[in-house]
């Protein structure tokens, strides 16, 4: 029975470790979004015909720079923006509009 809760115990904490280490850091992200300053606004509030980044959840955010990345979402801009982008990269980015005020 210990060696049971033992075991769960670890587990449960190496998925929080790892769920830490996947989440963005918002200063990094700040300054990799000065680049997407041009067509979603210097506080991510958008400028249209591009979207309102500021709000959004971080998950929403890094999945649609992953569908830019694959071509999975069809824009040629976005996926410029996006190709060099590492995982992380994306994970930061996503952290600092999550962090903002719609």
């Amino acid at each position: 029975m210990k060696s049971t809760i033992l075991v769960a115990a670890v587990v449960a904490l190496f998925g929080i470790a790892s769920a830490a280490q996947a989440a963005g850091d918002v200063a990094a992200g700040k300054a990799k979004a000065k680049a997407c300053a041009g067509c979603h606004g210097a506080n991510g509030e958008g400028v249209k015909p591009n979207p309102a980044l500021a709000g959004k959840s971080e998950d929403e955010l890094v999945q649609a720079m992953k569908d830019y990345k694959s071509g999975k979402r069809a824009n040629p801009v976005m996926k410029s923006m996006v190709s060099s982008l590492s995982d992380q990269d994306m994970a930061n980015v996503a952290a600092y509009f999550a962090s903002l005020k719609k």
